[in-house]
């Protein structure tokens, strides 16, 4: 990114940071009503046990406070909820009608008055400072237009003793895997966006956009420069995706 044009990236388009916003919203309104059915059919469920592996990881507690940003459809704070008697989540997101699609889900109206639905922005958090114990993200970091000012806001809105937990899409360190999976992602994803969400263009923004993504390292090193101790990660499917811990110490 440079700091100077205030530029940045949207996909492989170099684009102006006030405008990706915008475009990412228009992203995620397009394929909200298609969404985790995508999710199944791009990773064959397997996102579900990355899901799952969040949550032994964290290890939730009863009576936590939950911050789940980029939380549209509701899969991490169900599961959040299902494992911590008496906690409380809150999903936020940028995307109303992503919002919408998670309050239609059964599990929703089943866990209602421990879930808040928020629309809010993850680099200025409508939320006070240490007001939540952990704060995660899921397959949304990438899209943020400042990666550092989310983590920012993370560190702010926990409270001390808090932890930060973000699964994302990374990099496979064997070079000859990684282009095995560029050849899937790149030639498979946009077509089954086309077939299953009407949108091959959506899908290929979202292959492209974790290509840009910093590799497990240096996302580590972002995450201590927010403040953050104990930071450590773990590959999950030889690096396809990777979970990342942090506390606000």
């Amino acid at each position: 990114m440079s700091e100077d044009q205030k530029t940045t990236h949207f996909g492989f388009q170099t684009v102006n940071e006030a405008e990706k916003a915008g475009m990412v919203h228009g992203v995620f309104t397009r394929v909200a009503s298609r969404y985790d059915v995508m999710n199944d059919a791009m990773s064959l469920g397997i996102h579900r046990l990355w899901k799952d592996a969040m949550m032994d990881w964290l290890a939730p507690c009863p009576g936590q406070r939950l911050l789940d940003v980029a939380g549209g459809t509701g899969d991490i704070s169900f599961r959040f909820l299902r494992r911590a008697a008496g906690a409380r989540a809150t999903v936020l997101d940028m995307t109303e009608s992503m919002l919408v699609e998670g309050r239609r889900r059964a599990e929703a109206e089943s866990m209602a008055e421990r879930l808040d639905w928020v629309a809010g922005d993850a680099m200025a958090l409508p939320f006070g400072a240490n007001s939540f114990d952990v704060y995660t993200i899921s397959f949304g970091i990438r899209n943020v237009t400042r990666i550092g000012d989310a983590l920012s806001e993370a560190f702010r809105v926990l409270r001390p003793g808090g932890r930060l937990m973000v699964l994302e899409f990374s990099r496979i360190p064997n070079d000859l895997m990684q282009k095995l999976y560029d050849l899937y992602s790149f030639n498979a994803i946009p077509v089954m966006g086309q077939m299953i969400a009407g949108d091959r263009d959506s899908y290929r923004y979202l292959v492209e956009s974790i290509r840009k993504f910093p590799d497990q390292e240096a996302f580590a090193g972002m995450i201590r420069q927010a403040g953050f101790g104990q930071v450590k990660y773990r590959n999950l499917s030889m690096g396809i995706a990777a979970l990342h811990s942090g506390w606000k110490i």
